[in-house]
């Protein structure tokens, strides 16, 4: 008798060490939870109750995955180093399932995700690559769409309080089938930047309206940009005994001078078609697409690519760059252009990322007072003679979590709770202020971004206008992104060096793009709106043709508009 009262206490035994382990886990994973809601995640939109019965769900969901170790990539962006520093670590004590997030170079991070694609092995279980792939995804099917994993087998992994609704940059992650395949991370825009103290100086503003007879302010077409860089580097010269220049940009052969051109240079000038968040049928690549298949990207073809407007565009490119802009900058890359207008030395520059921000409003530098506000603004990049309303005015970077059909399906869901734990309004909040990248309206409008605004040089203001809207990534027309990205600085850095004509570099570039897309549409490897080039015809038959291509102009520089920044805001306001 008394062995078998022994016999039950100890079989009842492991039950009660499983009872008391998994309250010690309980206890352990909202203990996290607490710790980083009070330490890191000090500023969001949700009380700390709603913070914590967000990150509770997730601790819920993930007790499946527990125990797994799951690698994503992303490239090497301040908000990425965000995620992979304290982001990471958070998940991983709050969830049990042990995340690696590694930070790689922008073009390592298309080559692996190319890699799996092509060889189905899984090397990452999730990547956040820029939304600029949103074709290339859409028509080979080797992704999956986030809309049909939140309707299949995500359905009980996705968070009740994702709030979709609240995403800023959904319409540049849909493909043209309606369907959702990215989950934007983080964005920023390339805009307008100058220096506000400068063009606020009355000495400044009665020498430019003697020469050029308007004002000194934001410029708002390629005319006034050209006439103040003229200025400041010609007329101007020397400020408070520094030598400056009116115009700052770069020239190396390198692949980031193509991406000064694919991140929407052309559609600044107005090369593309009217249409938002892309130019339809012709987008800002000059690349045409009817039915959704693209035909071309010469001229001949339809396309833009070699038209008359992406010609004047690359031409004032390179005047630009040989006669305002500092002599080194002719032989730097974009990485090492960045940092340059913050020594002090540039009035203005058309193309100015805003992920720069962090950068150019650190105390002590030359471009910030020292009450921590900054002596630059940005504002809206000025439009070229061949824009129209309608169309979008430049490039926002959207990167984006992405899901692959050659990740087990296992990795995948639990990299997908980690995807949507970085945007959580849990911490997206604190991700913002930390990035200056921001996804989310209810982060945009927030308290927190208002106190924030005088220090950050009218990045707030941007994203709280409507004109946020006319900046928008690489969209649906481009096929295959990574084989068509890498044409553009080969031909590109031959205009840049004079050793072609932009209109030869162009038509090089014309005819390369279309020949990947020859090569795309014989091997049949896009089973979803793959190309399906148009038969060339004499260049005149579509240049007569309504919108893109457009028929050059008799004018190129029709006169200089400014803006005075406030009015600028204030327009913002009542629209």
């Amino acid at each position: 008798m008394h062995y078998n009262k022994k016999k039950i206490a100890l079989a009842a035994l492991p039950i009660a060490v499983m009872l008391h382990s998994a309250s010690l886990w309980a206890d352990q994973y909202s203990d996290a939870a607490e710790k980083w809601v009070d330490n890191e995640f000090t500023v969001s939109t949700l009380s700390k109750q709603q913070q914590l019965e967000e990150l509770h769900w997730f601790t819920e969901a993930a007790k499946s995955f527990r125990g797994m170790e799951i690698n994503v990539a992303s490239e090497t962006l301040t908000t990425h180093k965000y995620e992979s520093q304290v982001l990471a670590k958070a998940f991983t004590e709050i969830t049990g399932i042990k995340l690696h997030h590694d930070l790689i170079q922008e073009g390592d991070v298309i080559e692996k995700l190319q890699t799996q694609m092509q060889s189905g092995r899984n090397i990452y279980d999730a990547y956040i690559n820029d939304s600029d792939l949103i074709g290339t995804h859409f028509r080979y099917g080797k992704v999956v769409p986030i809309s049909d994993m939140m309707a299949g087998d995500g359905k009980d992994y996705t968070s009740p309080t994702l709030d979709l609704d609240d995403f800023i940059g959904l319409s540049f992650t849909t493909g043209p089938d309606g369907k959702l395949y990215q989950l934007p991370d983080q964005q920023f825009a390339n805009l307008y930047w100058f220096r506000a103290d400068w063009f606020a100086r009355p000495d400044l503003k009665a020498k430019f309206k003697s020469i050029y007879g308007y004002d000194l302010g934001v410029p708002v077409n390629w005319s006034a940009y050209q006439d103040i860089a003229e200025f400041f580097t010609d007329k101007v010269k020397n400020l408070d005994g520094k030598r400056v220049y009116g115009h700052m940009d770069y020239g190396k052969k390198d692949p980031s001078l193509g991406w000064r051109f694919t991140d929407a240079w052309f559609s600044m000038a107005g090369a593309g078609d009217k249409g938002l968040p892309n130019g339809l049928p012709v987008d800002e690549w000059g690349i045409r697409v009817e039915n959704c298949q693209p035909v071309g990207s010469s001229v001949s073809r339809g396309g833009a690519t070699n038209g008359p407007a992406a010609v004047y565009a690359t031409q004032k490119y390179v005047d630009w760059l040989s006669s305002y802009a500092p002599p080194e900058a002719q032989g730097m890359t974009f990485s090492e252009s960045g940092p340059v207008p913050a020594q002090g030395n540039v009035a203005q520059q058309i193309f100015w990322y805003t992920a720069f921000t962090a950068d150019m409003t650190k105390k002590g530098l030359p471009v910030v007072n020292e009450d921590g506000t900054p002596k630059w603004r940005m504002a809206p990049s000025p439009v070229g003679p061949y824009w129209e309303q309608g169309m979008k005015k430049g490039y926002q970077d959207v990167g984006s979590w992405t899901f692959m059909k050659s990740t087990p399906e296992k990795r995948r869901l639990a990299a997908w709770l980690y995807a949507q734990f970085t945007t959580s309004k849990t911490v997206s909040l604190k991700k913002t202020l930390v990035g200056l990248t921001p996804i989310r309206e209810s982060d945009i409008n927030s308290q927190a971004m208002t106190d924030a605004a005088p220090n950050l040089g009218g990045l707030v203001e941007f994203y709280r206008s409507p004109a946020r809207t006319e900046w928008s990534p690489t969209g649906t027309n481009v096929p295959d992104y990574p084989k068509l990205a890498q044409l553009w600085w080969q031909y590109v850095s031959q205009a840049a060096s004079g050793e072609a004509t932009p209109q030869e570099a162009l038509n090089g570039l014309a005819a390369a793009q279309d020949k990947v897309m020859g090569r795309l549409e014989r091997a049949k490897v896009q089973p979803n709106c793959g190309p399906k080039l148009n038969e060339p015809r004499d260049e005149a038959y579509w240049l007569a043709q309504p919108g893109a291509p457009k028929a050059k102009l008799a004018n190129e520089k029709p006169q200089g508009v400014t803006v005075a920044y406030d009015e600028l805001l204030k327009s913002w306001q009542q629209k």
